[in-house]
């Protein structure tokens, strides 16, 4: 075990508390068990339920559900008919998903810069990047704080650009009083069990735009139809159907629908919960020196996902490395979000290098993602906080 564990004083925790994890309760569980005991477990109602509570909740008119966050993504991009020669703009402060949706499409990124500050894409380098080839842009609501969306639509105004808003780590946040998923072109949902909600796995596209929506429902069931308006053969019987392009099979269960409409009732105290403990950690660290908190915009009411920390290394006798280790001693579960997209080396591959966007590779350098989830008590809350003082404490110079 690490040295610092062994003589720091305080008491070591006995189990390692995880960055993040869902928050299932009994009601969740006899949701699924009711889809499971019934006729349909997938390509029934609960699909369409799930759409509606969240096309509901975040005012928008049309809601796609899809297996997962990625495929809703390509779905997106998909839609928008992105190829071979479009550029896309997004942020290398991500996960992977949120490019490789647009290589698979035959799309070429172009990563822009994020700001020092919210660690958000940073508007002004949006505005760097963009061609006669960009197509669209991917910008991501990082940690759960939502971008400056009006900052970003008046630099495509008046032109074809479209924004796909990744709001995977955002439900529940509002931007200037409106909730995030009515915002932008389209905006993706992730219900990945450490996101806000969790179907298990799970994702979602909400829009206004009747063609995308269309688009987006054709594509997750590889474009297959038997919709007699788009049949080329008519009256051929109630059995025939067609596929009229190439789509994939990205439809989501009904018992996973299921869990996220059970889910979506406990919305509220997830939000409650998380802002609690975020409340808490800004308290605490924001005069720990040695630790710079990521700056929460006042246009962005924020529900975060992350609770992300930058370690000011001038001040620390120890690399981010020993920090990352001597807090996992105490079994505090920190982790990192994320390594630089095209830090990958599928992506160096293609021609990406190092020193494309300095602050995010500054960020990526120093930051550590602390752990954040409903089920943390105060008892825990409080470890946490102990574990970064003794360990900051330990390393000051």
């Amino acid at each position: 075990m690490n040295k610092l564990a062994i003589n720091g004083g305080i008491p070591v925790r006995n189990a390692s508390l995880s960055y993040g994890k869902q928050y299932i309760d009994d009601n969740d569980i006899q949701a699924v068990i009711d889809v499971l005991k019934s006729p349909l477990i997938t390509t029934g109602p609960k699909a369409r339920e799930f759409e509606e509570v969240i096309s509901n909740y975040v005012d928008s008119k049309y809601a796609v559900a899809f297996s997962n966050g990625t495929a809703a993504l390509h779905a997106a991009c998909y839609t928008l008919n992105i190829k071979e020669g479009d550029e896309v703009i997004t942020t290398p402060m991500t996960f992977a998903a949120s490019a490789n949706c647009v290589l698979y499409m035959g799309g070429k990124v172009v990563f822009a810069d994020i700001n020092k500050e919210n660690f958000n894409i940073d508007t002004n380098e949006i505005a760097k990047k963009i061609t006669n080839e960009t197509k669209a842009i991917i910008p991501v609501d990082y940690t759960g704080q939502v971008v400056d969306i009006d900052s970003i639509k008046s630099l495509v105004k008046g032109t074809d650009i479209k924004i796909i808003e990744d709001a995977a780590h955002s439900l529940g946040t509002k931007y200037k009083n409106k909730n995030v998923g009515s915002l932008s072109d389209m905006t993706m949902f992730s219900f990945h069990p450490v996101k806000t909600i969790t179907t298990g796995e799970g994702g979602m596209i909400t829009t206004d735009n009747k063609e995308y929506y269309d688009k987006l429902m054709n594509f997750r069931t590889h474009c297959i139809t038997r919709d007699l308006i788009k049949l080329e053969k008519k009256d051929v019987g109630a059995w025939y159907y067609e596929q009229f392009d190439l789509g994939f099979n990205y439809r989501i269960t009904d018992f996973q629908c299921a869990l996220g409409i059970s889910q979506m009732k406990k919305l509220d105290w997830f939000i409650k919960r998380r802002k609690e403990i975020v409340f808490k950690y800004n308290e605490a660290f924001k005069n720990l020196d040695g630790v710079v908190l990521q700056k929460n915009e006042d246009f962005s009411d924020t529900v975060n996902h992350l609770y992300v920390i930058k370690l000011d290394l001038i001040k620390l006798k120890a690399d981010r490395k020993q920090i990352f280790e001597a807090l996992q001693a105490e079994n505090i579960g920190v982790f990192l979000h994320y390594i630089p997209v095209y830090y990958h080396p599928y992506y160096q591959k293609l021609g990406y290098k190092k020193g494309l966007c300095p602050n995010a590779e500054e960020l990526y350098d120093s930051m550590l993602t602390v752990p954040l989830f409903p089920a943390m008590s105060d008892d825990d809350v409080n470890d946490v906080i102990n574990a970064f003082y003794k360990v900051i404490g330990y390393y000051r110079k």
